[in-house]
């Protein structure tokens, strides 16, 4: 008998966890986001138990609205460490765990991206990830010289342009190109040295990057997109994207979705792989699960709970708490999170109340409450029919949460067979199984040539 398909993990880590009211647990520590310590035994935890990455998403600017009156001061995504800066130091702590980290289109240059990813690759020894945004808040803008955030498309197209220029930094030498011969005083062959010389709508990078080609030949490329726009991008150029997928359907749909999409730019739909957020509550039983559930629900601050609506469906605070959710906001920052909600609403019945308390048990992503053989059941139901190849998990609060897999979930998954006992390969690459980038590959997918009409994919 064949053993099933293992899936990937990946291990969320930002702020005290994905519950909104984490940070108020008796056994979370309130101002871990800014201790690297409290970060350094996470990925440690992580590692012992093989997952594949941990990763760090990240925004520049306190995002949140004081709407209603008093939402901000109630919420903890108010400071937090530089990822980058983080993932170095805990390179140098682990061996084999991905360490990915978001960093923006829109408000940086991809000078300096394909360095820092480099460095961060050659410093962990092949294990760097960078996950692609594009930015979406006013609140980011105005910290780079903006008075408006970026139209949609301009975004897009600036990332587009942008993975391009930084995937040419990081082909500009060969693999041999630096022979240091100390005799003939040769340090690099001049034919493994690439100008890169680019001229586009956004940026003009003569090139070459100050960094030899990496233990990965690039860092991984991760993208999270539910849009027209985001799925091209993320089928063109990610070898991992994350998705926010709230039913089984809806996730199988995007699933197949994204295969056809990048077998269509000419890859191999293995070239890709597919990792729903959740966010999971275990317990030894089922009454167990809930109320650790239920502890943290009790936390949430209405007040707080209205404002994790705001940015979907405009402020709620003059609505009835226990009459029906309305449409979403026409200025809706994420478009695809807020239809999710709102469909969930409508198919559950859900109050305003109800939904909020919804949102705020797992940053509005999908999640499980239950025992480890429950959960096991519904993860491997996701992957062995064709709706993800693993999960990055979120855990709601930390360090609990991520106890809770390691010592109630792993196992029973490792009973199943599903998940790894131990690394396979040295690199981020080779655990995901996926070969050596070819020089020039992410660009030779032409976006304006090659994109397949929607018609063509979907359905």
């Amino acid at each position: 008998m064949t053993s099933p398909r293992k899936m990937k993990l990946g291990l969320s880590l930002r702020y005290m966890g994905y519950h909104m009211a984490a940070w108020r647990l008796p056994d979370t520590p309130a101002d871990g986001a800014t201790h690297f310590e409290y970060f350094l035994e996470s990925a440690r935890k992580a590692e012992a138990a093989c997952f594949d990455t941990i990763f760090f998403a990240d925004g520049l600017a306190v995002r949140g609205t004081d709407k209603p009156a008093g939402a901000l001061c109630r919420d903890m995504k108010n400071v937090e460490l530089e990822p980058l800066t983080l993932l170095s130091a805990i390179a140098a702590c682990t061996k084999h765990i991905g360490l990915v980290a978001t960093a923006s289109t829109s408000y940086n240059e991809p000078y300096h991206i394909a360095r820092k990813y480099a460095s961060l690759d050659h410093i962990s020894g092949g294990r760097a990830g960078w996950n692609v945004v594009t930015s979406w808040s006013q609140q980011e803008a105005h910290n780079f010289n903006r008075d408006e955030h970026l139209s949609y498309d301009e975004r897009y197209e600036r990332a587009e342009e942008f993975v391009n220029v930084v995937s040419g930094l990081w082909d500009s030498w060969d693999e041999d190109a630096f022979i240091r011969d100390k005799d003939s005083g040769i340090f690099y062959d001049e034919a493994g040295r690439h100008v890169l010389d680019h001229q586009g709508r956004f940026f003009k990078v003569r090139g070459p990057l100050t960094s030899e080609r990496t233990p990965q030949g690039r860092p991984l490329i991760f993208q999270a997109g539910a849009s027209e726009s985001g799925r091209r991008l993320g089928a063109r150029v990610a070898d991992v994207v994350y998705a926010n997928s709230l039913t089984f359907e809806d996730a199988k749909a995007y699933y197949d979705d994204m295969k056809k999409r990048v077998a269509a730019f000419g890859r191999k739909p293995s070239d890709l792989a597919v990792m729903p957020g959740i966010t999971l509550y275990i317990g030894r039983t089922q009454e167990e699960a809930q109320a650790k559930f239920d502890a943290l629900q009790e936390l949430i601050d209405p007040v707080i709970g209205l404002g994790v609506l705001y940015p979907f469906f405009g402020d709620l605070s003059q609505h009835d708490p226990d009459g029906p959710v309305p449409a979403p906001s026409a200025n809706a920052t994420v478009r695809s999170m807020a239809d999710n909600l709102y469909n969930l609403a409508q198919s559950q019945g859900l109050s305003i109340r109800q939904l909020y308390q919804h949102a705020a048990s797992a940053n509005s992503q999908r999640f499980l409450i239950g025992t480890p053989e429950s959960i096991a059941d519904d993860l491997q139901h996701w992957v062995e029919n064709g709706a993800a190849d693993g999960f990055n998990i979120c855990p709601a609060a930390m360090p609990s949460g991520l106890d809770d897999f390691v010592e109630l979930l792993l196992p029973e998954l490792r009973r199943r067979d599903l998940v790894r006992t131990e690394y396979e390969q040295a690199t981020l690459r080779g655990n995901f199984g996926l070969s050596a980038p070819e020089t020039g590959d992410i660009r030779a997918r032409d976006y304006l040539a090659s994109a397949p009409e929607p018609e063509k994919v979907m359905g």
